[in-house]
Formats: C-alpha cells, sequence, structure tokens
C-alpha cells in the first residue's frame, strides 16, 4: 500500500522545521549518528547547544553542503583576498585585528558588488537603501548577483548624519537648513553608498543634489570627508558618526543596515569565519562601543540568501 502523507502531520512538520535533531541530520547527510557526533566534535558542520541540546539549523547544513560540493575548476579562479564595498571604520579595523588576511578596498558599495559579481573580490559591503521598497540591500544584491550562489550577512545599524566643524559654528540645524543657507558641502563619489542615501534624503526635503554647494573633490572614506571639515575645506558633509570623533554631528538616520555579501562557498572559507568570530570578542564589542553609531543586535544574522 502506498503509504500517505498527510500535510501538518508531526513527519511533515519534522521535515519543514529550521532545526534538525541529530538523529534528523544524520538521515538527512545518510551517514549514521556516530558520524554526527565525530564531525561535531572537530567542529566540521554547523551546529548550535543554544538550547543545551544538539541541533543542527537546515539553512545553514544546506549552505555547508554546498561548500563541501565538489565542482570544476575550468574556467574558475578563485577571488583574489579582498574587501570591496563601502568603507566602515569598524569593519576595516575588525580586518586588520582578526588576521583575516583581507586587503581593503573601499570604494562604495556598488563598485564593491560589482567587484563580487566578477570575481574580483571575496567580500563587499553594502548599504544601499531601496527607494521604491523602503528595505536595505537586497535589492541591489539581487540586481547585481543574478545567478551567483551569494549571501548578506548583517553587520550592523549605523547612524548617519551631517559632520560638521567642532562646536558647530555655523549653528546649522538640520539638512534643509545647511542646504539653503548655502553652506559647503564635502560628498561622496557617485555609487556610494552615503552619496545616495543623501540624495534620499534631499528629495524628503523637496531638494536635490543641483541645490548643494560642493567642494571640488569627493571625498573617498568617512574619514576624507570628516577630514574636508576638519581643514576647513567644507562645512558640512553627510558621514557616519563612527567617523565624526571630536567633530560636530548632527543625527539624520539612525537605522542604516550595513551588509556584508559574499559567496555561500566562501561564507565557510578561513577569511571570513576569522573575521565573525573576532565579531564576537569583547575587544570588538569595546571597538563599536569606543567608535558610537554601531548596534550591534542583528549581528551575523542571514539577511539574503541568493
Amino acid at each position: 500500500m502506498q503509504e500517505t502523507r498527510i500535510e501538518g502531520s508531526p513527519e511533515s512538520a519534522r521535515r519543514t522545521s529550521p532545526l534538525m535533531t541529530t538523529s534528523e541530520v544524520a538521515d538527512y547527510l545518510r551517514v549514521k549518528e556516530r558520524t554526527i557526533y565525530e564531525m561535531v566534535a572537530r567542529q566540521t558542520i554547523p551546529f548550535s547547544r543554544a538550547t543545551g541540546k544538539l541541533l543542527f539549523p537546515r539553512r545553514l547544513i544546506d549552505a555547508w553542503l554546498e561548500a563541501q560540493t565538489e565542482v570544476p575548476e575550468v574556467g574558475l579562479t578563485p577571488a583574489p583576498p579582498i574587501y570591496s564595498g563601502s568603507n566602515d571604520p569598524l569593519l576595516e579595523w575588525a580586518l586588520r585585528q582578526s588576521g583575516s588576511g583581507l586587503a581593503v578596498l573601499a570604494r562604495g558599495s556598488t563598485q564593491g558588488l560589482e567587484d563580487l559579481a566578477a570575481g574580483r573580490a571575496l567580500m563587499s559591503g553594502v548599504h544601499l537603501l531601496d527607494p521604491e521598497g523602503g528595505g536595505w540591500n537586497v535589492a541591489a544584491a539581487q540586481a547585481h548577483l543574478p545567478g551567483i550562489s551569494c549571501v548578506l550577512i548583517h553587520w550592523a545599524r549605523r547612524t548617519q548624519g551631517l559632520i560638521l566643524a567642532p562646536g558647530n559654528p555655523h549653528a546649522i540645524s538640520g539638512l534643509r537648513d545647511a542646504v539653503t543657507r548655502g553652506m559647503r558641502f564635502a560628498t561622496r563619489a557617485e555609487g556610494a553608498g552615503s552619496q545616495r542615501l543623501l540624495d534620499v534624503l534631499l528629495a524628503r526635503e523637496g531638494l536635490s543634489a543641483a541645490d548643494l554647494t560642493t567642494v571640488d573633490r569627493p571625498a573617498e572614506t568617512h574619514a576624507d570627508l570628516a577630514a574636508l571639515i576638519e581643514t576647513g575645506e567644507a562645512d558640512c558633509g553627510l558621514g557616519l558618526k563612527a567617523a565624526a570623533g571630536l567633530m560636530g554631528f548632527l543625527p539624520l538616520l539612525a537605522d542604516e543596515s550595513f551588509d556584508l555579501a559574499m559567496t555561500r562557498r566562501d561564507y565557510f572559507e578561513p577569511p571570513i569565519q576569522s573575521l565573525l568570530a573576532f565579531a564576537r570578542s569583547e575587544a570588538f564589542a569595546r571597538r563599536a562601543l569606543h567608535l558610537g553609531g554601531y548596534d550591534l543586535a542583528d549581528h551575523g544574522k542571514v539577511r539574503w540568501n541568493g
């Protein structure tokens, strides 16, 4: 007699549960339970003991399986050990301190995604707001990484605002005030997430980039932008609270989402695992607190699985 499975039955629930037990993951991988315990002991398989017993997140098991899959290497070369994308002070410090071995090529969110798609970088950082949907980064990743098995890992929520001269000598009260009074804006290069965010914030005020008085050269990083203001070459600019230091700062957006994009295979490789392991340390938490403007509540969460 053919077996009938009833949708919503306990067995059906087990098959769709995001967590598997040791026996379930053994059946899933077609190995003995003893093999699973050995793999856990060697830490060669994703697992969790959050509830006091061994559990295996199904999505991580699937990603781990893909990472172990042998594929023909003809025509394929490994991506170079480079982080490309948006500038973030906390991330770039962590890349150095963690021993990840990744070189930093900070040249904007859009360029970072293009480098990742072309195999010119191992990981990219992105903070691109979808003007239509209102979400962060997922729409941009879907557009730039079609057909590529990638994930977005959440890094932090960040505070963006106007960086000003110390003490705010021009008494700037907001974005509209700075624009209408002709304050000299330091800007970022086209394609940078902060520059696109500035366009969105201006539009909310009924303004556009054409209304700005800008300095001649765009800043490559948030620190460069702050330096232009500190040296008197500019009066203000949109940047991170973490980069403001002792400069003046007027917050405009406190929940910008900064995420890391990478292939699912590279997620399990030593450079990225070293970075993520270091980001769970006390030293990392202290650094984030010192810089200011970071919310790490959802750090490490998978925001999109492509």
